[in-house]
């Protein structure tokens, strides 16, 4: 059983790795190597969905939303409202309605000035100082005109929260009013700067009232990418010192004010920061720990979708309080937020459960989840959850369903995914948890496609195998235009004018003798798998492999008017390439290689050609016989590249160097042969100059002017005193210069074999 096993997984191996791609690319996803957003976007979706499907939709009847609506500003004037207005609502609360806790989603930054007071004290110190009686009035009226007094006597000594918010801005310098104390004592950290919002500057409240309701909380929330508030932060930084924020405020007024004091995730500090697990309130020797993310902040426990429609919080319009409209005592010991839902004031977010939703309340959520114990977070091992479950179900399903059939696949895929959901889920229920679940569950189903898609594509289709074994030879775009019109084209046998490729490795023979077989296949593989490459991607057709040399063409099966120059560009791109595999061997301690092309073009029979055993698409014909000896040829004139008449006349767009007239095996007429130096227009100054000289040379051994010919091998050699094709010529010279002149010398080269 344990063979078959083995067996079965060794013939299954390729689509159990194909299974895996997802979990790398999910593994690569979560550790930010590679991010994918749409992952993330996902994630968002996945936890607002979870989060408005398991809201409660209740009314908690602990905290009291006081609305400045619409309502409110049409009865009572817009904001802000004069001060004495505020310290009339604030008494009705606290003195008539008894309320436990005020907090204001509302900052007070700037003086009010609307009861004229300064006024009236500048005429007083100025044209009517002389006046006893303005002088007598001012004094008895300046108690009841200083609003802000007022607001602050309000407020003096009783549970009020008063609210402020931090800028992320500091180039205007906004510092505005007074900030309370920091609520946790730089003496309370090791001395170590903690993971938070950072901010640089503030807007609080004015001195009198800081001084009057001297605790406070900011009311800055946390806007996710998508312009979604999911989060509010519990504690923030500014200047090194680290506040709190409303909702917390005011659960800490409600309890008794316990201390802040941070609740570490490691016992030992280890770096240049550290991170918080909780906030731990402590008091009389209890303590209460908030988990906390690593910005320090909560996700916000919606309870229902928002202002006094969506049914979670009671809403009390402003002036309904103002006009004494409610009974006395109806609030009595309740939690009660001062903020607003007019659009006007710009206090609406778009949340998970609604776009425009109060801002107050968000703070309202935040404050009954801690009075139930109920808050949501994500902690710091979300991350290294996430990798845990991709690695369990990415392999459990990379390793079964290669194994099963598609019903049990589908049923296994099915199971994994529900098991990542239902997980998710309880821990999210019964624990308060948000974890990561779209990597996991688009990890799952990419997994069941890819290992469906395998088997229907590759090992349930065994027809596709003839097209593969094809595009081995015919570069796929190719493929792809026959395809577009396969009645265009016939694997009958046809006469078309095509450029023809034969390139052969040099050295090969002494390196099977020195190498071992499976060593020696390798390198092979290596440079015939780097040549095909570049013969492909320049539309070539690999004819066939012969040993240590590949034959290619250009122009068929599909019609390609610029075949020449296609060849030459793919023969130059092939040469460099081997210098760059030359160079990668010198560092691994391999033998080099050499390489020689031919290129002809012209007239030859291509077709579908073989017996009844073996058929192959070939070309034959007396152009290609002369492609193979021009590749011979390259060795003896040390070049890597050999090119016919033909086909440099059909690439202008090189430029050449002729480098000789040769009479090959089987052709009575001598032919021109050339090798491309560069593209017109990249031939360096130095390369047109040494071309330039070689055209007087060759001028001058046509002409048999032998003294001619030895000075200007001497300056060619300035140029490349080691070439190969200038010593060639200079031996060809000093054993013709013997000879007297021959009017009718034919300069052309016999060469009787390859």
């Amino acid at each position: 059983m344990r063979q078959q096993l083995s067996h079965l997984f060794l013939r299954r191996w390729r689509r159990i790795a194909v299974t895996l791609i997802p979990l790398v690319f999910a593994l690569l996803h979560i550790s930010d190597v590679l991010h994918l957003q749409v992952l993330e976007r996902l994630d968002n979706i996945i936890y607002d969905t979870r989060l408005r499907v398991t809201m409660p939709r209740t009314l908690d009847e602990r905290i009291v939303i006081i609305d400045i609506d619409e309502k409110s500003l049409g009865q009572v004037g817009q904001w802000p409202w004069r001060r004495d207005k505020l310290a009339a609502l604030a008494r009705e609360l606290f003195e008539r309605q008894q309320v436990s806790v005020l907090g204001f989603d509302v900052v007070f930054a700037e003086a009010d000035e609307s009861s004229g007071l300064s006024t009236l004290r500048e005429l007083a110190q100025g044209p009517l100082r002389n006046q006893p009686v303005f002088q007598e009035q001012l004094e008895r009226l300046a108690p009841s005109l200083n609003y802000d007094a007022l607001f602050a006597q309000s407020l003096q000594g009783r549970p009020v929260v008063l609210g402020y918010y931090l800028s992320g801005d500091d180039r205007d310098g906004i510092t505005k009013g007074a900030l309370p104390a920091p609520a946790l004592p730089l003496d309370r950290l090791r001395g170590l700067p903690l993971i938070a919002t950072s901010w640089k500057g503030y807007s609080s409240n004015i001195e009198s009232l800081s001084a009057a309701a001297p605790t406070a909380g900011f009311f800055n929330s946390i806007t996710d990418e998508d312009g979604v508030v999911r989060s509010l932060p519990l504690l923030a930084e500014y200047q090194g010192r680290y506040y709190e924020s409303l909702a917390l405020a005011m659960f800490r007024a409600v309890i008794g004010s316990p201390d802040i004091y941070p609740g570490f995730a490691n016992p030992v500090p280890n770096g240049s920061h550290d991170a918080l697990q909780s906030i731990v309130l402590r008091a009389d020797g209890r303590s209460l720990a908030l988990p906390v993310d690593d910005q320090l902040a909560t996700l916000i426990p919606y309870r229902g979708p928002g202002d006094a429609r969506g049914g979670s919080f009671r809403y009390v319009s402003a002036s309904d309080v103002l006009e004494g409209k409610l009974a006395p005592g109806q609030l009595k010991d309740q939690l009660v937020l001062v903020g607003s839902t007019a659009p006007g004031l710009l206090d609406l977010r778009v949340t998970p459960v609604g776009r425009t939703y109060p801002g107050v309340e968000a703070h309202a959520n935040v404050l009954s989840a801690f009075l139930d114990g109920k808050n949501i977070v994500r902690p710091d091992y979300a991350v290294g959850f996430d990798a845990l479950q991709l690695l369990c179900a990415g392999l459990l399903l990379a390793v079964a369903l290669p194994l099963l059939s598609a019903s049990a696949a589908v049923l296994l895929s099915g199971g994994v995914v529900a098991s990542l959901v239902g997980l998710n889920l309880w821990l999210y229920l019964a624990h308060g948890l948000a974890l990561p679940l779209a990597t996991a569950v688009v990890m799952a189903l990419l997994a069941f496609a890819l290992n469906m898609a395998y088997g229907y594509f590759v090992e349930s289709r065994s027809k596709r195998e003839l097209a593969t074994l094809f595009s081995a030879y015919v570069p796929p775009e190719l493929v792809a235009e026959m395809v577009k019109q396969p009645e265009h084209y016939s694997m009958q046998a046809t006469n078309r004018e095509l450029t023809v490729m034969f390139c052969d490795m040099r050295g090969f023979t002494a390196m099977s003798e020195r190498m071992e077989p499976l060593q020696l296949q390798a390198l092979l593989n290596e440079v015939f798998s780097k040549l095909t490459h570049i013969i492909r991607s320049h539309r070539g057709t690999i004819d066939k492999y012969m040993g240590d040399c590949v034959m290619a063409f250009w122009g068929a099966p599909v019609a390609t008017p610029d075949h020449a120059h296609l060849a030459v560009s793919a023969a130059m791109e092939m040469a460099q390439a081997i210098g760059q595999i030359n160079a990668d061997h010198r560092q691994r301690g391999l033998p080099e290689i050499g390489v020689g092309i031919g290129l002809n073009t012209g007239v030859m029979c291509v077709g579908d050609m073989g017996s009844d055993i073996r058929r192959a698409y070939t070309v034959i014909g007396d152009a290609v016989n002369l492609g193979s000896r021009l590749e011979g040829l390259s060795k003896h004139y040390g070049t890597a590249i050999v090119v016919s008449e033909s086909a440099k006349s059909l690439a202008p767009q090189f430029a050449w160097q002729q480098m000789d007239r040769v009479r090959v095996k089987g052709k009575a007429q001598a032919v021109p042969i050339y090798q491309p130096l560069a593209k017109l227009g990249q031939l360096a100054p130095r390369q047109a100059e040494e071309l330039e000289l070689w055209g007087q040379f060759l001028a001058a051994y046509a002409a048999q002017e032998w003294a001619q010919c030895d000075a200007l091998l001497a300056r060619l050699k300035e140029f490349k005193p080691h070439s190969v094709l200038h010593a060639l010529y200079a031996e060809r010279v000093a054993s013709l210069r013997l000879l007297p002149y021959n009017p009718d010398w034919d300069s052309a080269t016999n060469f009787d074999t390859k």
